[in-house]
């Protein structure tokens, strides 16, 4: 692709409070997160030009976020500031494993009502997903700029169970996330996603019905089991690199900036076998980003990927 190709991030920024100890004490250590913060962040480590479409609250915690932004060299013209406090993620864990419990109503992260036009136009990745998509505001605005999209379209629902309580709300959610799979070029989702969407189906069967939907790719992320990469009639099971793994927050985020980044250097693969070789350096990174504490701060840069595995 043209070397300024560009990915348009559209999604929530937030601050995350991780829970731990400290000198005896249970203390919540604060990190900037949101999945597409990650995301957006992680491409631009890995060397990819990308912009962040979201709302930030007006507080200072908004500005902190807005500075991290700024610092990672992503692109801010599409974030807007809006008068609310800035939305907080209690983070808890089971083992390596984050649960998510959200504070803030509305939520900071839920008023993005447009994203320039111009910038979605001349763009070569548009990414879209997670829980911004629980929010008609946001949802309107993210089929717009979906629709725009000038190159490929990115997806990931990036499912927070906490935040669909009742099978109906789960029946909604899966919906929206069918919608925009259906015109998607790649949809990346976990296994634990896959769960709560599409109970008692197996990985492959869910990623035969996506293909079936529209999308072009699935990459299904199994945690430490690895993936499971789909095109067109194939299906390839890859293993994870093997890590001390200390902390999973932001792995499944660095994987998708990690095919971003690829797309944004390549284009799409062609081949299942493309696709393969994209998704085994996306786990090289997930596998190292799981071998630091915390989302955003844990995104590595090539070099770093290059020197843990071997180029």
């Amino acid at each position: 692709m043209h070397p300024m190709a560009y990915a348009v991030v559209l999604g929530e920024a937030l601050i995350d409070l991780l829970d731990g100890e400290s000198a005896g004490e249970r203390v919540f250590r604060q990190a900037i997160g949101g999945a597409p913060f990650n995301v957006s962040v992680g491409v631009a480590r890995l060397g990819g030009e990308v912009s962040f479409a979201g709302s930030l609250g007006d507080d200072a915690l908004g500005t902190r976020i807005l500075d991290y932004l700024t610092e990672a060299g992503v692109g801010d013209r599409a974030v807007v500031r809006v008068p609310v406090p800035t939305t907080l993620a209690v983070v808890t864990f089971d083992g390596a494993d984050p649960e998510f419990r959200f504070y803030g109503s509305p939520p900071s992260y839920s008023l993005l009502t447009e994203v320039p036009r111009d910038l979605l136009a001349g763009s070569a990745v548009v990414y879209c997903g997670s829980i911004v998509l629980l929010h008609p505001e946001f949802l309107r605005a993210a089929r717009s700029a979906w629709s725009e999209a000038g190159g490929l379209r990115v997806f990931d629902p990036n499912v927070r169970p906490t935040l669909l309580p009742t099978p109906a709300d789960v029946d909604a959610f899966r919906s929206v996330v069918d919608e925009f799979c259906a015109s998607a070029d790649l949809v990346k989702l976990s296994h634990a996603d896959a769960a709560v969407l599409y109970p008692g189906l197996s990985l492959s069967s869910v990623a035969g019905d996506l293909l079936s939907l529209g999308a072009g790719a699935v990459v299904v992320t199994r945690g430490a089991a690895g993936a499971l990469v789909a095109f067109g009639d194939e299906r390839v099971d890859l293993p994870a690199p093997v890590v001390e793994a200390v902390d999973a927050t932001g792995a499944g985020d660095s994987v998708m900036a990690a095919l971003i980044a690829g797309l944004l250097a390549d284009g799409p693969p062609s081949t299942v076998d493309g696709w393969t070789r994209l998704v085994a350096y996306a786990l090289q990174v997930a596998g190292l980003v799981c071998e630091r504490p915390g989302g955003a701060v844990a995104m590595p840069t090539r070099a770093e990927v290059a020197a843990r595995f071997g180029a």
